[in-house]
């Protein structure tokens, strides 16, 4: 089977400006790989509703992945708004997806309860928002990736009918 396409997303003030190397991104990128996933496109935008909604719904509707993966902006600062464009543009919450990160992070820190991340679909493609730290970012993704090839099938109807 070919690899799912993948577009990471990092939502950075610091990082659009070159003032940050992403390192969460590339946690993102090393840990798809392992699960016969392929990124095949990557951006890093300042932390704006609007250029992070236009970037989404790019990489649903025009470029057509199977997953994209945002990481920061999903705490409590005023320019974290990644979980606000990524509602705006979802057709379906996946909330299961969201709580499993927050109750693993949770049993690590207790900040974890802070975390606003969302998980949704819009069409056939899988958004998940992951926090900004390279150790949140690995946390968080090893909770869910198992489930992704699965919910992606489901989600695409390439899945064979429940029994």
């Amino acid at each position: 089977m070919a690899a799912w396409n993948v577009g990471i997303l990092t939502s950075s003030d610091k990082g659009a400006r070159g003032e940050r190397e992403d390192l969460s991104g590339q946690v993102i990128r090393e840990m798809v790989r392992d699960v016969n996933m392929e990124v095949t496109e990557y951006i890093v935008i300042p932390d704006e509703f609007e250029v992070l909604r236009d970037s989404l719904l790019h990489f649903c509707d025009e470029v057509k992945l199977d997953l994209v993966v945002t990481t920061g902006g999903t705490g409590l600062a005023k320019r974290d708004v990644t979980p606000e464009a990524t509602l705006a543009v979802i057709d379906r919450e996946v909330p299961g997806m969201a709580e499993a990160m927050r109750a693993a992070s949770l049993a690590k820190t207790q900040f974890a309860m802070l975390s606003r991340a969302v998980v949704g679909t819009r069409g056939n493609t899988l958004i998940v928002n992951l926090p900004g730290s390279p150790k949140g970012v690995r946390e968080c993704l090893e909770v869910i990736l198992p489930v992704i090839p699965h919910a992606l099938e489901i989600l695409q109807g390439t899945h064979g009918e429940h029994k």
